[in-house]
C-alpha cells in the first residue's frame, strides 16, 4: 500500500464541528492532498453562542463528547501532526475560554480560538496564486455559520475581512441591515479597481449547491446556474429538501441564506460564476502543518 504523510485536523465551526484525516503524497510538481475520512458532527453551537452568547450545559457535553470520540480517531490514525481550531461562536461565548479549558483537560486537544483574519489566513493557505495580473484579482469567500471571510488577492496587494455575517445568524435574525450595507461598501470598493474578478467560494454550503448543479470538484457554477437553484430551494420546505433533495438537516435551512451571502457577494464585485474546489478551514490546516514539517521538519504529533 502505498503511504503518504499522514495529518489530522479538526475545525469546531458554528453549524457542525469536524474531524478530517489527511494524507499527502509528493509529486513532480507539487504535493497531493487526500482526504482520507471526513467526519461531521451537526452540534450547531452558534444557537447558543449568538443569542445567549453563552454555550448551553447540552451543546458543551455534545461537544465534549465529540471531542474525546476525535481524539480517538486520531490516535487510531497516527498522524504526524494534528490542529484543532475553534471560530466565531466558540469566539463569542462568554464561556468559550472556559470551555477550551475544559476540552484540553478533559481530552487533551489543544483546541485554538481563532479570530476572523486568522481564519481567512489559514483558508488562504488552501489557493495556489498563479497568474494573477495587475488588473485581475481573486475574490476569496468562505460563509459560515457565524461569519463571512471575504479576501480579495492580486499582484498589488491582498486585502481580507471579517463580517459578522452567517448562515446561522441570519435564520436567528441577527443580521442588521446596516452589516450588509457594510459588507456591500467594502466588497465594491476593494473589487472596482479590477477589470477582472475571479471569484472562489469555500464552506460546506457551498459544496451543498454545486451538488444540485450537478457539478464536480473544482468546477465553477455560474450566477445564472445558482439563482436557478435559488427558485428550486425556496419551492420546497426544509423537510422536502432533506427526504427529497437529499440535504443533511442541518444543512436544509442554513443553505438559503448561504445563497443569498454567496450571490449578493457576486453581484457586487461583478464576477458572473464562482470555482468551488471544495476546501475548508481543515484543509487549510493540513497544508500550512505539511509546509511547516517540509521546513522544519518537526513531528508535532500530540493530543
Amino acid at each position: 500500500m502505498i503511504k503518504g504523510t499522514r495529518f489530522a485536523a479538526i475545525d469546531v465551526g458554528s453549524n457542525a464541528v469536524r474531524l478530517l484525516l489527511s494524507a499527502v503524497f509528493p509529486t513532480k510538481d507539487q504535493p497531493f492532498f487526500k482526504k482520507i475520512s471526513l467526519i461531521r458532527m451537526p452540534i450547531r453551537l452558534g444557537e447558543d453562542a449568538f443569542i445567549d452568547h453563552m454555550i448551553s450545559r447540552t451543546k458543551t457535553q455534545q461537544l465534549m463528547a465529540t471531542m474525546m470520540g476525535f481524539k480517538r480517531l486520531i490516535e487510531a490514525y497516527r498522524p504526524v501532526d494534528f490542529r484543532a481550531c475553534a471560530t466565531s461562536a466558540m469566539r463569542e461565548a462568554k464561556n468559550g475560554l472556559a470551555i477550551r479549558n475544559r476540552i484540553q483537560r478533559e481530552t487533551g486537544v489543544n483546541l485554538q480560538i481563532i479570530d476572523g483574519c486568522q481564519e481567512a489566513q489559514i483558508l488562504l493557505a488552501n489557493q495556489s496564486w498563479n497568474n494573477v495580473s495587475a488588473r485581475t484579482a481573486n475574490l476569496f469567500v468562505d460563509v459560515g455559520g457565524g461569519s463571512t471571510e471575504i479576501t480579495i488577492f492580486s499582484e498589488r496587494k491582498t486585502v481580507s475581512l471579517s463580517f459578522d455575517i452567517g448562515t446561522v445568524r441570519i435564520l436567528d435574525g441577527l443580521v442588521k441591515k446596516k452589516q450588509w450595507r457594510e459588507m456591500r461598501t467594502w466588497v465594491e470598493e476593494h473589487c472596482s479597481p479590477y477589470r477582472a474578478i475571479k471569484a472562489i467560494g469555500s464552506g460546506g454550503t457551498i459544496n451543498k449547491i454545486v451538488k444540485q448543479a450537478k457539478g464536480k470538484n473544482g468546477k465553477s457554477v455560474t450566477m445564472g446556474k445558482m439563482l436557478e437553484i435559488q427558485t428550486l430551494l425556496n419551492s420546497y420546505s426544509e423537510n422536502e429538501r432533506v427526504t427529497q433533495l437529499g440535504l443533511k438537516p442541518d444543512r436544509a435551512d442554513v443553505i438559503i441564506p448561504a445563497m443569498e451571502i454567496y450571490l449578493s457577494v457576486m453581484a457586487w464585485s461583478g464576477t458572473k460564476k464562482i470555482r468551488v474546489p471544495q476546501i475548508g478551514l481543515a484543509d487549510g490546516l493540513v497544508r500550512m502543518m505539511y509546509l511547516q514539517q517540509q521546513n522544519h521538519g518537526d513531528n508535532n504529533f500530540s493530543v
